[in-house]
């Protein structure tokens, strides 16, 4: 009887310590989820509002809120977030409110030692869960509250940056940048922002997760660039010349495209890229009576400087290969030939249906009355009919020649940019400098011009140059709870 007992005492220990043992699981099973499922909720944040910085996004910032992040090309300040809110469940959800359930309690500590605390009211909107059609779902979406995008700069990464002059080490107020290669202060690429998100669940478990991203996205700084040193261009004079007009007030959705909403974006009717006669070279080839049809940013006739809102790759003949050969494989189609005309483009593109071409030589479009859709390339020598229409980018890189001599009813909806990146052997110029482009329309051409649209811009590349959607991560990293 008494082994009996010891037995049954042996068995009743064991079996207390497997209950105990299977409650410890069950907890730390419990614990698991809630913790994988913060992480993703706020990791959920961080990712629709990286996405939503690129104009493909269809949620994109600047089709949603405009004004609500500075225009393309405009830097954010230092010292100036932003915040996107999801208020899900009718919860009241005020970060910059210090007496909020969900405060930003992050920003201070990180930000107070440079001087800038959190602005009382800053700009902000909602997330796309708390938008139609979303809105309308049976469930919610994912958990997090807020996410916050502000400019950094070296004091607030604890982070020198070069150039170390003539900006002191631990800057404070420059905005950091990042040139596709290294961070710096100087202005150059895309300029870094911090994206932070906080997530929480119902049982009160709380993540905050931070990325450092660069905006790939990517806008033509002009109607019509013409990148390369010393750049020609002639416009159309004489009677009926004040028809042709090229206008970098963006006209959002003229034709079929979707628009957008808010005011217009002023950009450049015709940008250059080098300090030296380029633009001198241009305003002597636009004809005083036609001066005002050359409109958007500054005064007329618009033709400035594009540098500094252009990607570095858009400035050196290997960039702009490299540039050549993403495009190209991811083409509709490719056309090898040293030189072509309108039958080579595709016949299937429209509207709906937008499509990216490659032409591996010249094109001439004399003679074509139709409208193309989508993005071209052309690497040797372009020839446009004015009688003829494209909605969205051409893009001459190579030879970097644009010409029209004819008349007709057309024009180019989107954005046109140019560059000589060979010599006239077709070898590859040496970085850093492009080669002299020109752009010629014969005092006879006459058509309706080159008009900027975001819309037909973002169509376009949206397929041909994926990379231009987003944001590249260069760093991620959780945060400790205040």
């Amino acid at each position: 009887m008494l082994i009996s007992i010891f037995i049954l005492l042996l068995i009743g220990v064991v079996a207390i310590a497997l209950i105990v043992a299977s409650g410890t699981e069950t907890a730390l099973a419990g614990n698991y989820r809630s913790s994988t499922g913060v992480y993703y909720a706020a990791l959920a944040g961080l990712e629709e509002a990286r996405s939503r910085l690129g104009p493909q996004n269809p949620s994109y910032f600047g089709n949603t809120s405009p004004g609500f992040l500075p225009s393309p090309g405009t830097q954010l300040p230092v010292g100036s977030p932003v915040y996107m809110i999801n208020p899900l469940l009718g919860e009241n959800v005020t970060p910059w409110d210090s007496t909020s359930v969900y405060a930003d309690k992050e920003y201070n500590p990180e930000f107070a030692s440079t001087g800038f605390t959190l602005p009382p009211s800053p700009p902000w909107t909602y997330s796309v869960w708390n938008t139609g059609p979303l809105n309308g779902l049976p469930f919610p979406g994912p958990l997090y509250k807020w996410v916050r995008i502000n400019a950094v700069s070296e004091k607030s990464l604890s982070l020198p940056v070069a150039p170390w002059y003539p900006n002191p080490p631990n800057d404070s107020s420059t905005p950091v940048f990042y040139d596709g290669t290294h961070l710096n202060n100087s202005g150059t690429g895309a300029q870094v922002l911090e994206i932070t998100s906080l997530a929480v669940l119902p049982n009160g478990s709380q993540k905050l997760l931070q990325y450092l991203v660069a905006p790939t996205s990517f806008i033509f700084p002009a109607a019509l660039t013409i990148a390369g040193t010393n750049v020609t261009y002639t416009g159309p004079s004489g009677f009926g010349s004040d028809q042709f007009q090229v206008v970098g007030t963006d006209g959002y959705g003229k034709g079929s495209c979707a628009p957008m909403a808010g005011p217009p974006s002023p950009f450049a009717a015709i940008g250059y890229t080098a300090n030296d006669s380029s633009q001198s070279n241009i305003l002597g080839a636009i004809s005083w009576p036609d001066r005002g049809n050359y409109t958007g940013s500054g005064s007329s006739p618009s033709v400035n400087s594009v540098a500094a809102m252009l990607p570095p790759n858009f400035m050196t003949p290997s960039g702009l290969n490299a540039l050549v050969a993403t495009i190209t494989a991811n083409a509709d189609v490719v056309v090898t030939a040293a030189t072509a005309d309108y039958g080579a483009l595709p016949s299937g593109m429209s509207a709906t249906n937008p499509m990216t071409t490659v032409i591996q030589g010249s094109l001439n479009l004399d003679g074509w009355t139709g409208t193309g859709y989508g993005l071209l390339l052309v690497t040797g020598d372009f020839n446009w009919d004015p009688a003829s229409s494209w909605k969205g980018v051409i893009l001459v890189i190579g030879n970097g020649s644009v010409s029209a001599n004819r008349s007709g009813p057309g024009e180019i909806i989107g954005a046109m940019f140019a560059a000589t990146t060979v010599d006239s052997n077709g070898i590859l110029l040496p970085d850093p400098n492009l080669g002299q482009t020109s752009v010629l329309f014969t005092s006879g051409m006459r058509a309706n011009g080159i008009l900027y649209s975001s819309c037909w811009i973002t169509t376009a590349l949206s397929k041909a140059w994926p990379a231009t959607s987003g944001a590249k991560i260069l760093s991620f990293h959780e945060i400790a709870q205040q």
